[in-house]
């Protein structure tokens, strides 16, 4: 009885070992798979959360520590509200209180927005804007692939110089479009972006170079607004005397 015990178990356990290793490969592959799937233009690195501070740094912005500041600034102009239109939306459970950025961030967007819903007549959504540095180590201990509140990769939310719009959803001409904006302006400085795989969204940091150089740039170009034509105005006792006198001559 003890030997086929023995003689039946061993298979099963055999068979059981089988299907765990063959879990573990398909496991592998479907990691690997899913690793050349994303692909994206703008991967975020260490290098690029540095380069971002060292612009924040440049502009001698503060990080903001509280709402306080974030008070402070909006009351100051220093900060300006992103506002919904026809061309741009904002996730709805964004707080209105965290709604804001820096005015050539906001040129940025409204920029892109507009030539986006030109392209596709669809809106392009902002997911989130500016942060403080209290609010950043909230959402660190539940998000472990948040930006640090501090130091040289603190995130750049803090400064209300970035804006994260959504990537989610957008089909690959979308993704596409956006990319090639963002790879220009990346390009002349003005911008330092990065694709965010866990929130699928668009993190832009933007220069206030940016400010400078759209003031140089046809963006839009608009079609010239005609000049309405106004009729003569005729002096009618003019009129009856130079008649008058030409029947006169003739």
């Amino acid at each position: 009885m003890l030997a086929v015990f023995v003689t039946v178990a061993v298979p099963r356990t055999a068979f059981a070992l089988h299907r765990v290793d063959r879990h573990h490969r398909i496991l592998r592959h479907f990691r690997g798979l899913r690793g050349l799937l994303w692909n994206p233009m703008f991967r975020p690195s260490h290098d690029s959360l540095l380069r971002q501070n060292e612009e924040i740094d440049r502009l001698d912005l503060p990080r903001i520590q509280d709402d306080a500041e974030l008070e402070a600034l909006k009351a100051s102009g220093a900060l300006v509200r992103i506002e919904e239109s026809e061309s741009l939306k904002i996730e709805p459970s964004l707080d209105p209180s965290r709604r804001y950025c820096r005015p050539w961030t906001h040129d940025f967007v409204q920029d892109l927005s507009e030539a986006y819903y030109r392209q596709f007549h669809a809106q392009i959504q902002v997911n989130s804007a500016v942060r403080t540095v209290k609010g950043q180590k909230k959402l660190r201990r539940h998000n472990r692939n948040a930006a640090p509140a501090e130091g040289d990769t603190a995130s750049s939310h803090l400064a209300g110089v970035t804006v994260d719009l959504q990537r989610r959803g957008l089909s690959k001409d979308q993704i596409r479009f956006v990319e090639r904006y963002l790879f220009y302006l990346k390009a002349l400085g003005l911008v330092e972006p990065e694709e965010e795989r866990h929130h699928w969204c668009f993190h832009v940091m933007v220069s206030n170079r940016y400010n400078d150089w759209r003031q140089t740039q046809t963006i839009f170009p608009r079609p010239p607004v005609e000049q309405p034509v106004t009729a003569p105005v005729i002096d009618t006792a003019t009129a009856t005397a130079t008649a008058a006198t030409m029947t006169a001559a003739n």
